[in-house]
């Protein structure tokens, strides 16, 4: 069986100079029908001092959200910690296994992607990109950091658009948080 969740948005997110941005398109999918088109994927947590996206079954990944954010408060901001004690949960939790999201987080200086298969990645290239159109804005990102002086925050809104314009699961609606 296929699932067809998965196939469902764009985050992308970017540290360079010091600074970090993450976005997302608004596009919510089921099946094959948009069912909205302005949806806040992304969010600013603990203080505003972590970004954090997520792609996949919406209520999915609002619970994985919702325990990240305890997570990160009871290791007091450790992204890292609190990000392989969520992997470590999810991975062995009979509730949490069935859920199908991923999540990216960030702060200024970590970018870290976590999967329900137990994964903690940490990109070599501080650049993070997850769902349907998460390739074609990685492949945007890695591209302008290499050949432009662009921010991190214009490096993600231009990906974003660049993944918009070929991925029917990401639309326009773009929202950028910054750190």
């Amino acid at each position: 069986m296929q699932n067809n969740n998965l196939r469902s948005t764009t985050v992308i997110g970017v540290i360079r100079d010091g600074r970090c941005a993450m976005g997302s398109d608004g596009q919510v999918t089921f099946g094959n029908t948009v069912l909205k088109h302005n949806a806040r994927k992304v969010r600013k947590i603990y203080n505003n001092s972590i970004l954090c996206g997520f792609a996949g079954a919406t209520a999915d990944a609002f619970t994985l959200l919702q325990r990240f954010e305890e997570k990160i408060e009871s290791h007091r901001g450790n992204l890292y910690r609190a990000s392989i004690e969520l992997a470590k949960d999810w991975r062995t939790d009979r509730y949490l296994r069935r859920l199908e999201a991923m999540l990216a987080v960030m702060t200024n200086t970590e970018a870290l992607l976590i999967s329900g298969t137990g994964d903690v990645i940490q990109p070599e290239d501080n650049i993070l990109a997850i769902g349907s159109g998460g390739p074609y804005a990685l492949s945007s990102a890695q591209a302008l950091i290499k050949h432009s002086n662009l921010s991190a925050r214009d490096i993600v809104e231009e990906s974003l658009k660049i993944a918009g314009n070929i991925c029917i699961y990401t639309n326009l609606a773009i929202t950028i948080e910054e750190l």
